[in-house]
């Protein structure tokens, strides 16, 4: 579901531009900023707990997320929330695909 403040990976295919519609002049301003590292964070839920308890939690200890099975991710790039996705296996490791884009004002 994309709420008005953000729009599906559909939307943005269908109104973006061929990259060859771009200057040059563009493009080489833009690799200035390709080897910027960036942080990214998938979080799959949050729990708020007291310190008694997770101090009592041990090997095998289950903490109940804020999340259904199913529900949409959040994805933060920088400690910004960029997009929403879901959790996927690829060989033998946890991925994420993005499913929604989040629009933010950069004001």
């Amino acid at each position: 579901m994309a709420s008005k403040d953000s729009f599906s990976l559909d939307e943005l295919d269908a109104g973006s531009r061929d990259v060859g519609e771009f200057d040059s002049h563009a493009a080489k301003d833009l690799e200035a900023i390709y080897d910027i590292p960036v942080q990214i964070s998938a979080v799959l839920g949050k729990a708020t707990m007291q310190v008694s308890q997770l101090l009592k939690l041990g090997r095998g200890a289950v903490v109940e997320l804020d999340r259904k099975v199913g529900e949409a991710i959040d994805i933060y790039v920088n400690n910004r929330l960029v997009a929403r996705g879901e959790v996927v296996v690829v060989e033998d490791r946890l991925g994420v695909t993005m499913t929604e884009i989040i629009k933010s004002d950069r004001s």
